[in-house]
């Protein structure tokens, strides 16, 4: 008997490890949402927070610029190097393939050598201002995990803003701001990310540091999600315990790195100099060729997938939860009120579930497949769980001593099972 309870526990970790083995430990096991185990009252189910596998948000994404016709190539349009302004053998046409500068090469999959990228019409106009918004959105909430990253043709601009939306983009606010002249642009002293902390790493910052003109090595923008995770998980991310920690107990903090959309606010291209040359504004424009955005679908620790459907990304939810964030219980699910999974205690977090609602009683309750009665009980004709004196709730989920005065002290469940992971 104990070399097959030995035999059957090895193949349930192996198959809980093959599961698991592409995530680093440090990020914790939250992809699993419940798997079995065994105690002394045989073979339950042990639920656990989860979440999708971080990936490429831009393959999802769907952009909008404004105003709409602010893309160069119609009419057709000649531009020149910012270097050298007598360089001006580049042309932008939009009727013609090889020279057109759609919005979607922003996102194309190609290589650098050559490039493909978006831009926009020369500052022709000037003195009126070249403004440009490029809306990234996704109908869908997410988690960002890597930074954004930004990477420019022409040169970086004198004076941009990165924006965020929370709620579809009805509102926005501020990310961060960049400029070559952070005082003179935005009327802040300048900062960089090193120069925040744990307690100020929610401060909104302007930047000189991805704002100069055009070099070859000097074409990408930053947002750097990486370097405020390091505040809570050190320098390498190697203690994603204290980070998750802080995401689980501190909303501002989760909030921070949830978006649903992204806008580039680009307010003065590059001039590359204190004044701009009236006599060629051909070198004048704005050019990006890729944008990188990495996350997860936010499920609200609910479930491991994520899918695309009709153009919509929907978590695959789990926990008998639904909706497109996992964010509401199931129909007769509604035992008790609905909360998002937790990652505490790490490394595998709390699921809360949700729980029969007690109108469901006489349906089905308890099972032997999905609706384990927890911490020993027994299911009784799938309607009830017969509970262990010290246990109560619908599937015996929580501690007795949870309800008398006083609460649950260091002996009220001495010698007893633990209690479930709800």
């Amino acid at each position: 008997m104990y070399l097959s309870r030995f035999l059957s526990l090895h193949a349930l970790w192996v198959t809980v490890s093959s599961v698991m083995q592409h995530y680093p430990s440090v990020w914790g096991h939250y992809d699993v949402c419940k798997t079995q185990i065994y105690t002394e009252e045989g073979k339950v189910w042990d639920y656990m927070a989860c979440q999708p596998e971080a990936r490429d948000m831009i393959k999802y994404v769907k952009v909008t610029l404004d105003p709409p016709d602010i893309t160069c190539g119609d009419p057709p349009e000649t531009f020149c190097a910012m270097g050298n302004p007598y360089m001006c053998n580049n042309e932008c046409d939009a009727s013609t393939q090889e020279l057109a500068h759609p919005p979607e090469l922003m996102f194309d999959l190609e290589g650098r050598h050559p490039s493909t990228f978006w831009q926009s019409t020369t500052w022709k106009d000037y003195p009126k201002p070249l403004h440009v918004n490029i809306t990234l959105s996704w109908n869908k909430t997410i988690e960002l995990t890597d930074n954004i990253v930004i990477t420019f043709e022409s040169g970086r601009p004198d004076q941009m803003i990165l924006e965020k939306s929370l709620d579809y983009g009805r509102t926005w606010q501020p990310y961060q701001y960049y400029a070559t002249d952070c005082l003179d642009a935005f009327h802040m002293d300048p900062k960089s990310v090193r120069d925040l902390s744990q307690h100020t790493v929610l401060e909104i910052i302007c930047t000189e540091e991805y704002s100069t003109g055009y070099m070859t090595n000097s074409k990408i923008i930053h947002f750097e999600i990486k370097d405020r995770f390091a505040f809570f998980a050190g320098p390498r991310l190697h203690n994603m315990a204290s980070l998750y920690g802080q995401l689980d107990t501190t909303k501002k903090l989760r909030d921070f790195f949830t978006i649903t959309d992204l806008r580039i606010r680009l307010l003065r291209p590059a001039t590359g100099e204190i004044y701009v040359d009236e006599q060629h504004l051909a070198r004048y424009f704005y050019a990006i060729s890729d944008i990188r955005v990495y996350g997860r679908c936010k499920c609200n620790l609910h479930a491991t997938g994520c899918k695309e459907e009709n153009k919509r990304l929907l978590c695959e939810c789990e926990h008998n939860t639904t909706g497109p964030d996992c964010g509401k219980c199931k129909k007769n699910y509604q035992g008790r009120p609905w909360s998002p999974g937790s990652y505490l205690p790490i490394p595998k977090g709390t699921a809360n579930i949700c729980i029969p609602s007690i109108s469901s009683i006489g349906t089905n309750v308890c099972d032997n497949e999905l609706l384990h009665c927890q911490n020993g009980g027994t299911c009784i004709n799938n309607v009830r769980c017969q509970c262990p004196p010290a246990y109560t709730g619908i599937l015996c989920e929580k501690l007795k001593c949870e309800r008398e005065p006083g609460g649950c002290g260091p002996s009220s469940a001495r010698g007893l099972p633990g209690p479930g992971p709800l």
